[in-house]
């Protein structure tokens, strides 16, 4: 049993439940708790009494009663699991029972019609109620389906009333946690809505297609010659008809609601094929799939909930591999990716992208801009094409735009969300909600955006949409390709002329694709300008592969002896080369070969040899230009002969995490001399000593000591390494083909 089975199993212990209703669900709580061995006597009460009979013979309860009000009153928790018309006359019967000191629950699917029959029921008493609700169940319905193990690795949500006093809301949370089940809270109308349409209306849907089909004169050959997606999407209609009968009329308001929304839809959508609609047709499917998608990856993962590390934890465990050898082509480039989706989604016209990167943070950003209406089909191996709305073509999002771990997307969207004329709340994962935002939202501020973020100026951001916005001339405080980005986004919307000074070059592809879009940029020296733009055209985009993500292989190369590899098709844009020009002052064998222009960016294929590598004091210069890649320039100062020293490099302080401050702790823990500085490190070149080390969730920081065991005295496990999905899907796989040995410990999940 865990811990928190064990707090849950202590909570319950010595305490009898009593189940009303033994079905499907109250039995499945009985037989669960019952196994589970935490309460001292678990009791039933059923109006049938086939099942009062038969449950203590199934062995789901240890005694069943056949009156109410003795059963009650041995109870110390009394679960409710009645049919949702007969909640009333049950309550009716315990109003009139002593129910002092005891836990009041239910497991039905409605609650506001149950809370409203309890209040007029038990009045005060209802200081003892905490509704509940398993979001698990089956087709199959009675006391011979019911259980142990039904609730297990599910959700149950409760909603405590105000009135309900801790200690019994600490009794049910632990009834469930004992079942196995994940508890989580909601208010009592939100739950009705959310539940409406996420279980109603399906039942609802499927009840009714199998009805109508059932009623076709070939409804043999219907039947027949169902695919698999007709059985999975009817299967939920072989559910309990009183049952669900009960919830549609207890939850009738919130259905009603939902019904009305799916069926406005559902004329839209036959609208559509009549009028041969294709890019209604095409936003539907493609939204709705890609939704799914993503979906699915924020439960699944939880990365977007809960910290990564606390769900579903990735172990790296890395040697020793061979030479690094042979030709690849690394994933695309994670901030050109983000820009492509950003002005094909206000361009006029068709975008198709290729190269497309499609890790977690890229996709956050594709599918927002689905949420404001723009359809997009794809990504299909790196392929995407957007069909632009125009410069003020977004539309309100449903809800919060998510932008999951992406800081360049929180970034760039803040700019281009105070131009709309729509509210806009931008949210983000755990990691991403602690990074600071001050320094957007005080230049945007000077601009006349109205925009409010938690204590600490950290995601959320509401963004309060229809407000004028001015240029400005702002001198960027310190070196960031992301605030420039996000001001000049800004300016697109503003009156007047946007100018940014820059203390240093930092990447320049926002200034690049709004020259590919049509949009004139000024550029004169560290001064970057633009002006309430007319417009942008659709343009085809070819994303190059990611120096960024190159970068691990051009130090794993160079490290390891023997080592000769090529990296195809490598954006080489002169505000990003900072780790080639660092390594070659490092003595690194890098040659660039087949230098080309692809959709306004540079482009080559580099070779990277094997040679012995010294420490340098790296220049001021090449800093900004090469922020993103220190950590595994880190490593390469560690296998370096003599000390390498990083000065000017504040900004490594607020990525996904310090990363100084993370690379040092990880260095230190396999034997590596460092010493850290304000804004950077010294770092003294030797050996590396096997051990373990914690990522701190950080993408950059996780594939870094990938690297690093290449050519470690001993094998080093690496912690917390799911992350690296938000810029390099499948990096162990890519690495291992080329001579890495990375073996992956715990769920891929």
């Amino acid at each position: 049993m865990n811990r928190v089975d064990a707090e849950a199993a202590s909570v319950l212990q010595d305490k009898v439940l009593l189940v009303v209703g033994l079905g499907l669900i109250g039995g499945s709580v009985a037989a669960s708790v019952r196994s589970a061995s935490v309460c001292r006597k678990v009791l039933g009460y059923d109006a049938n009494p086939l099942s009062r009979q038969r449950a203590p013979v199934l062995g789901v309860v240890d005694k069943s009663y056949d009156r109410l009000d003795v059963a009650v009153a041995e109870a110390d928790i009394i679960m409710l699991a009645v049919p949702m018309l007969a909640m009333e006359s049950v309550l009716d019967r315990l109003s009139g029972l002593d129910l002092t000191g005891k836990t009041l629950t239910d497991g039905g699917s409605c609650k506001g019609e149950f809370v409203a029959a309890a209040r007029r029921a038990l009045g005060d008493s209802c200081c003892n109620l905490v509704p509940g609700h398993p979001i698990a169940g089956s087709e199959q319905s009675g006391i011979t389906a019911a259980r142990d193990g039904l609730f297990r690795d599910h959700m149950v949500i409760v909603t405590p009333l105000p009135e309900s006093e801790t200690l019994h809301l600490q009794r049910v949370k632990a009834l469930w946690q004992v079942c196995g089940a994940r508890v989580l809270e909601m208010p009592v109308n939100r739950h009705d809505d959310v539940l409406a349409m996420t279980s109603h209306l399906p039942h609802l849907l499927a009840f009714s297609l199998v009805d109508t089909l059932a009623a076709n004169p070939d409804n043999i050959d219907i039947f027949r010659y169902a695919a698999g997606g007709f059985r999975d999407f009817t299967r939920i209609a072989a559910s309990d008809p009183t049952m669900w009968h009960d919830i549609f009329l207890s939850n009738k308001t919130a259905v009603l609601s939902a019904l009305d929304a799916f069926s406005g839809d559902l004329e839209r959508l036959r609208q559509a094929v009549a009028e041969d609609d294709t890019r209604h047709l095409l936003g539907v499917f493609s939204r709705a799939r890609a939704a799914r998608t993503h979906f699915s990856r924020i439960l699944e993962h939880r990365a977007y909930i809960d910290n990564m590390s606390s769900s579903h934890p990735i172990t790296w465990q890395a040697a020793n591999g061979g030479p690094i050898q042979g030709e690849l082509r690394v994933p695309g480039d994670k901030s050109i990716s983000h820009r492509s989706i950003m002005m094909g989604s206000l361009a006029e016209g068709t975008t198709h992208v290729s190269g497309f990167l499609e890790g977690e943070d890229s996709l956050a950003t594709l599918q927002a801009f689905r949420d404001m209406g723009v359809v997009i089909e794809g990504p299909h191996d790196g392929k995407v094409t957007i069909y632009g709305v125009g410069l003020h073509g977004l539309q309100p999002p449903p809800g919060d735009i998510y932008l999951g771990n992406a800081g360049t997307g929180m970034r760039l969207f803040s700019g281009l969300m105070a131009g709309q004329k729509f509210d806009t709340r931008l949210t983000g994962d755990e990691s991403l909600s602690g990074r600071p935002m001050k320094r957007v939202t005080a230049p945007l501020k000077e601009m006349g955006a109205v925009i409010s973020a938690d204590e600490g100026e950290t995601p959320p951001l509401a963004i309060e949409g229809g407000k004028p916005l001015q240029g400005i001339e702002y001198d960027m405080p310190m070196a960031s390709a992301q605030v420039k980005s996000c001001l000049l986004l800004a300016g697109l919307y503003a009156d007047g002329k946007t100018t940014v000074t820059e203390p240093a070059p930092t990447r320049d592809h926002t200034e690049r694709m709004l020259q590919a879009f049509g949009c004139p940029v000024e550029v004169d020296g560290d001064r970057i300008s633009v002006s309430t733009c007319e417009g942008l055209k659709a343009c085809d985009i070819d994303v190059p592969a990611d120096i960024s993500s190159a970068a691990f292989f051009l130090v794993a190369a160079s490290i390891v002896p023997g080592s000769d590899l090529r990296l195809m098709h490598v954006g080489i844009n002169p505000t990003r080369d900072g780790v080639i020009n660092i390594l070659r002052q490092m003595g690194a064998s890098i040659t660039v070969e087949n230098e080309r222009m692809v959709g306004g960016e540079p482009v080559a294929d580099l070779r990277v040899q094997a040679a012995p590598l010294h420490g340098i004091e790296i220049p001021q210069d090449q800093v900004p230009l090469a922020i993103d890649e220190f950590p595994v320039l880190f490593i390469a100062a560690a296998c370096a002969e003599g000390k390498t020293v990083l000065r000017g490099a504040e900004e490594l302080r607020v990525k996904e995490s310090d990363r100084i401050q993370s690379m040092a702790n990880g260095l230190q823990a396999l034997g590596v001399e460092t010493k850290v500085l304000p804004d950077g490190i010294e770092i003294t070149g030797g050996s590396i000593g096997g051990g373990t080390v914690d990522s701190y969730g950080d993408h950059r920081i996780a594939m870094a000591f990938a690297v690093a065991a290449l050519r470690a005295e001993g094998t080093i496990n690496i912690h917390d390494c799911a992350n690296v999905a938000t810029s390099f899907p499948k990096f162990s796989d890519l690495a291992n083909g080329v001579g890495f040995n990375i073996k992956t410990i715990g769920s891929e999940h």
